[in-house]
């Protein structure tokens, strides 16, 4: 009988299979983050499909949101497969689509340009760009890597990820102000988003730089980190063009399910919606 004990060398052969499968960086250490969590639970028992299901009680009884419970569930069936464990594998909570998005965690473009601005009189060029650049072509912040100079004076940039190769076209205003800045820092070719030490930034370092923002821009902290202003950007793009299929290629998504997500409206804007119903007389 095969042992089911989950050791250290099953957890780094599982991060080094997901970046084979040119993962995101991000979500890899999520994952691995979230095994190694498991694993430590464990305390060097056996894996049983009664212990998953008691992690997942446990996570339950700890107040977890359901999203979260099936994001840490996602981790470990991922690796039971790859384990070649799949009757270890559970079922994810069931969970009732949402029909609205709600309001504390809504960026708005009044919001953004706050923070623009705060950017700018602290003298953080280099934030208040990369904050446009992302908003402005929605891509990913591990992406911000294919923003150079040869991109820039192109126009455009190919993004791979996920073995797929998807073109971005940046905005000719975006452009001046990046080649503008790059002659500024005297970077003439490759990356233009750097950190001091001339290495690439981290998503820690934007995530950091764009909070320490919130209380002069007066943006709820909540509201502000880098996925957010893809979300915007999203729901401007589809404002001004209705193309929901359009916007799943632009975005990087395989399925126009997924791009959806971003396009509920706000609580706010919903309840304005049941009222305009005039069913209650």
């Amino acid at each position: 009988m095969n042992s089911h004990t989950l050791t250290s060398a099953h957890i780094t052969a599982y991060a080094r299979f997901l970046l084979d499968e040119e993962r995101a960086s991000a979500t890899v250490e999520k994952y691995i983050r979230d095994i190694r969590s498991f694993a430590s639970w464990l305390e060097g028992r056996e894996v049983s499909k009664d212990t998953v299901v008691q992690w997942k009680s446990d996570l339950l009884a700890q107040d977890k949101a359901p999203s979260t419970v099936n994001g840490k569930l996602s981790a470990l069936n991922g690796l039971f497969g790859f384990l070649g464990w799949d009757d270890r594998k559970i079922k994810f909570l069931k969970l009732q689509k949402k029909v609205f998005r709600e309001t504390d965690r809504e960026l708005t473009r009044e919001e953004y340009r706050r923070l623009l601005e705060t950017a700018r009189c602290r003298y953080l060029n280099w934030l208040e760009l990369l904050m446009e650049t992302i908003c402005s072509t929605g891509i990913r912040v591990s992406e911000v890597r294919y923003i150079t100079v040869e991109a820039v004076r192109a126009g455009r940039t190919d993004i791979c990820l996920k073995g797929k190769i998807r073109t971005i076209l940046l905005p000719g205003k975006l452009c001046r102000k990046l080649l503008k800045y790059a002659r500024k820092q005297k970077i003439t070719s490759g990356q233009i988003f750097l950190s001091r030490d001339g290495t690439c930034l981290s998503r820690h370092q934007i995530w950091r730089a764009m909070k320490a923002l919130c209380a002069q821009a007066k943006v709820d902290p909540s509201k502000v980190f880098p996925h957010n202003l893809r979300h915007l950007f999203a729901v401007t793009f589809y404002q001004a063009t209705h193309d929901i299929a359009k916007l799943a290629d632009v975005l990087g998504h395989s399925s126009i399910n997924t791009p959806r997500i971003y396009l509920l409206t706000t609580c706010l804007e919903h309840a304005r919606q049941l009222d305009l119903l005039g069913l209650v007389v």
